[in-house]
């Protein structure tokens, strides 16, 4: 495996936290989430990801989306935002993550003490 393959693997178990943790904050439109994204190059992703992963979470009714018109001549934009189920779900990914961090310090230190 080289870095790349390792990076893409780091993606793919990461993305979802990192959506669910922008859209607490506040609702995002898919084009959004993509461009947010792309200020961190390790969590950049394409429609064909962001958008199926967004489709996923909505069944899982840990989202919900509704439609707001725009600027006249454009088309209304598909909004997200978390549910009280998603809300609970990101804590759990929080404790996981914490306990993914501490885990990994412990191992780092190891090796350096």
């Amino acid at each position: 495996m080289n870095i790349e393959d390792w990076k893409s693997q780091i993606k793919r178990g990461t993305l979802e936290y990192s959506i669910l943790l922008m859209i607490d904050k506040r609702a995002y439109y898919g084009y959004e989430i993509m461009s947010e994204l792309e200020k961190y190059p390790i969590l950049s992703a394409k429609e064909n990801t962001i958008y199926p992963l967004l489709r996923r979470l909505l069944k899982e009714d840990f989202l919900s989306s509704f439609w707001q018109e725009t600027a006249e001549g454009l088309p209304p934009r598909k909004y997200y935002s978390i549910t009280e189920k998603g809300k609970e779900y990101l804590g759990a990914m929080s404790v996981e993550w914490g306990n993914l961090l501490t885990a990994i310090e412990g191992i780092k230190e190891k090796k350096n003490g």
